[in-house]
Parts: C-alpha cells; structure tokens; sequence
C-alpha cells in the first residue's frame, strides 16, 4: 500500500496517475452537450449505494470508469452556458493548475512551519485585496472556505468591539442587547451567525428595500435611532454589495454615514460583487467599500476561482485578536513577540488549504484585468437578458441588474389566479431540470414563485438566454393545458 503514498518514490505513479484523470475530465469536458443529464436521486442512490467500499478496485483505470458511472456522467456541468441557476462559476485553468500544485503538496496554512512561502502569498494576495478596496494601510484579513464563514467572523469581530467600555454600551447591558442591522433581501448567514454568536433571536433586524431591492436607507435611520432609544446597542450594519437573488447593491455611501452617526461597525458582503474590484468599466458600483470595518469576498463566485476561495477583510489588523487563541503546540504566544507570520491567529480554522495559491496562480498568468473583463462581460450579458424579458409579454422580470442576475416569472395570457401561475413556474423550473437542457434556480418576491438566471459564464450568449425562455414557456404552457385538461 505505500506505493500509493505521494513522494520520491512514487512520483512517476503520481504523474500517469493524475494525467489518466485530467484526460478523463477533459474528454467529458470537450464532448458534455447539457448541462445536465437529468438523472434522479431515486435513480443514482441504487447505483452508488451498490459499491462495496471494503473491496477496493486497486486499478486507476477501473476507479475511473466506475466514477464515470457515478458522477462524472451525472455531474452538473457549471462550464456549460445554459447552467444558468445559482453562483457558481465556471473555473479559469491557471486556477486549477493551482488547485492541482496545492493539494500534492498539502500545506497548511495555519502556522509559518507548515506553509512558510504559502502564508506569505496569502499574505500578498490580502493586500492586494485591501488595497483594491481601499481600507487603508493598517487593513489586513484571512483566506476562509466560504462567505457564510467570512460573514460569520466579521460580525465575531463587531460583536467583541460592541462590548463593555464602548461607545453606547450602558452598565449592566448584556449580548442580548446587541443588534445587527440588514437589509430583507441579505444572506441567511446574516441570521445564521448572530444565532451562532449568541445575540438571540430578534438581535437581527430587517431593513425592507426599495423598488431596486436595495436597503432602504431612511427605513435603516429610523431603526438604529428606535435602537438608541430603547438602550439597545447599534453592533453592526450589514450592508450587501450583490445580494443573492437579485445581484442588488445597497447604498454604501449613505449606509457608511449612518454607522459613523451612530457607532456600528460596518460589515460589507461583497460575497458576489467582488467581481467589481476587478471590473474595468463598473467599478463605481460599490464606490462606498472602502469606508467598511469588515468586508467578505468570494473569489469563487466572480473571480472564476474553484471552491473554496474567500476572505474577510478588516481595516484595522487589531480586530482579528478577538480571532486568536494561542496553543503551545501550535502557535505560543512567543512566535507573537518573535515575529513569526502564523495565520491561525487570525482564522477560525486551524488546518487549512493552501486556497490562495489558486487566485495566485491566476493573476500571475491572467492579471486583475482579465477577471475584470470576464466578469464585465456577464454584467453586460445581464444588460442584454433583461432587454428581452422586458420586451416579452410572456415574463415579467422584477428589476433591472445591477450584477449579473434577473429575476422573472412566466405570466400566461389567459390564467390570472396566482397560485396557478406559481404552479405552471416551479412545474416549469422542475421540468426544464429533468429534462437537462437548462438548469435555472427560482426564489420568492412578495410570496410569489419566480425564476431566476444568475449568469456567470461569459460563454452564455443571448441566444442561450432566449432559447431557455422558449423552453420554461413551452414547460409552463404544457402544465397550464394539462390542468385545464384535468379540470374539465
């Protein structure tokens, strides 16, 4: 069995090995014609649940086309241009080539005697990040797996900040006091991390949107000052740059204020519209960023980069003490005074991936403008798909881009009871997945059932766009005559 342990020995295995592998996918790559193949979970499970795992295949090869049975086929293919559904991106190859360096070599990222050259380029890729946002030089941060993590520790950060001796903190006052301002359309991990912190259940409160599905800001003013007035401490302000159903930027400019007026932190979940720090021609979209505390970034969503691929940003390095814990088999509070760079002490994770090396590798052979373009084109795309929805009396589409997602319903002529028209969109939705022509996603506006395109593949053009809407049309139209057929 240690000819399958990765070292000197066995480095020529290593390389037919994982070629054999490249060129699997790459053939399935070159020749998949659908985003999916519409295979069901009742159909798959039987298939996998079948495999003994105590009797090892011992082959490669056998391994291989085994997978192809079990998930290379049936895989959701995110390159193709009509996965149309959530945020993910089809990945840039520097990227993988980065994916593959980094997992031979399984750095840990947690202390300077795991990574040493790898906590450096994290270190670099940081600030350049700080830099492009603009927060100053005292900013810093850490890679995290994901935005819910990245969110999850921005608001440890402002929750330890909001404690005694602060600005607005009264004698006696306790967590249950904090709250965390967000808009209604902000991610679940809003809610999800002041549960995991400890804030309660109403230590979240909801700003509604405007038309644009951007936090209302006059609505956020009379909140923060009903929260000073109740004695209650403003800990933070969530602002959305890019939120998950509609790709809608909150005001930033204004937001910012409002925190400076009333002492919160400013948290910024750039999860999606982090593209833009790249973007050549929208960058002006999240002008405000830099006024932030704390921002989260997912390079795996509009940087092209595979998962995982995140980070939070602070703008005073200070901050992420509230992340450290000091060990004596790790990182003991001497390496502190002896200046030895381990990033544990500012992450939530102890071992972690080398997942910097991915965005690295990118930027080395690609640039900042080369992701900037690429993720400029899919804006425009957005452009283009809410010009044709509408101009089509078949859809109504709930706002105008300002990212890369449309929100949109079919509206049939002749039905006008809404949960009718919900039924014909999810039977739709359903449909057009079995069939694995298109995958898109669906989301609720006002209680209603809608679909949803979030394009992030430049290879999308209108004609995919247009074609997709034909066939969630002719899906919706089949539900609706089969209904009418039913009631009759």
């Amino acid at each position: 069995m240690r000819s399958h342990l990765l070292n000197d020995l066995t480095a020529e295995h290593y390389r037919r090995s994982v070629t054999e592998g490249v060129e699997r996918v790459a053939a399935k790559l070159a020749t998949t014609d659908r985003p999916f193949t519409g295979v069901t979970a009742d159909a798959l499970a039987p298939r996998i649940d079948a495999i003994d795992l105590d009797r090892p295949l011992g082959d490669t090869g056998a391994v291989l086309d085994e997978l192809e049975d079990v998930y290379l086929r049936d895989a959701i293919y995110f390159h193709h241009p009509r996965y149309l559904a959530h945020l993910n991106c089809p990945v840039v190859i520097p990227a993988v080539l980065g994916e593959a360096v980094l997992s031979a070599v399984n750095s840990s990222l947690d202390t300077w005697d795991q990574s040493a050259g790898g906590t450096l380029i994290e270190r670099r890729l940081i600030d350049w990040t700080t830099a492009r946002i603009g927060l100053g030089p005292a900013a810093d941060g850490v890679f995290t797996s994901g935005g819910t993590q990245s969110n999850l520790q921005a608001l440890l950060l402002a929750r330890e900040e909001a404690k005694p001796g602060r600005a607005g903190w009264e004698e006696g006052a306790t967590l249950a006091g904090l709250r965390v301002f967000a808009s209604e359309a902000s991610h679940f991990s809003v809610q999800k991390s002041a549960k995991l912190l400890g804030l309660g259940q109403d230590a979240v409160v909801s700003i509604p949107v405007d038309h644009d599905k951007r936090m209302q800001t006059v609505a956020l003013a009379r909140e923060l000052e009903r929260c000073r007035r109740d004695g209650l401490v403003p800990m933070a302000v969530v602002a959305t740059a890019g939120t998950t159903d509609f790709g809608s930027i909150d005001p930033l400019p204004e937001i910012a204020e409002l925190c400076e007026q009333f002492g919160a932190w400013l948290h910024v979940d750039a999860a999606y519209g982090c593209g833009l720090l790249a973007s050549l021609r929208y960058r002006d979209r999240i002008l405000g960023i830099e006024r932030a505390d704390s921002v989260t970034v997912d390079y795996h969503k509009s940087f092209f980069q595979p998962v995982s691929s995140s980070a939070v940003l602070v703008r005073d390095a200070s901050t992420l003490r509230h992340a450290t814990y000091h060990a004596e088999y790790l990182n003991p509070r001497r390496t502190v005074t002896e200046r030895i760079p381990n990033q544990v002490d500012k992450s939530l994770q102890t071992t972690r991936r080398f997942d910097a090396l991915k965005l690295w590798m990118t930027l080395r052979v690609m640039g900042a403008d080369g992701i900037g373009e690429l993720f400029d084109e899919v804006c425009d795309l957005a452009q283009e798909g809410w010009q044709l929805l509408a101009a089509d009396p078949r859809f109504d589409v709930v706002v105008r881009p300002s990212l890369s997602t449309l929100v949109f319903r079919y509206i049939p002529a002749a039905v006008t009871d809404p949960a009718e028209i919900d039924r014909a969109n999810l039977y739709a939705r359903g449909a057009l997945f079995a069939s694995g022509d298109a995958v898109v996603a669906g989301t609720k506006v006002g209680g209603r059932h809608y679909l949803k395109f979030t394009l992030l593949n430049p290879e999308t053009r209108t004609d995919d766009i247009a074609a997709v809407l034909d066939l969630i049309a002719g899906h919706a139209e089949q539900y609706l005559g089969e209904s009418l057929d039913r009631a009759s």
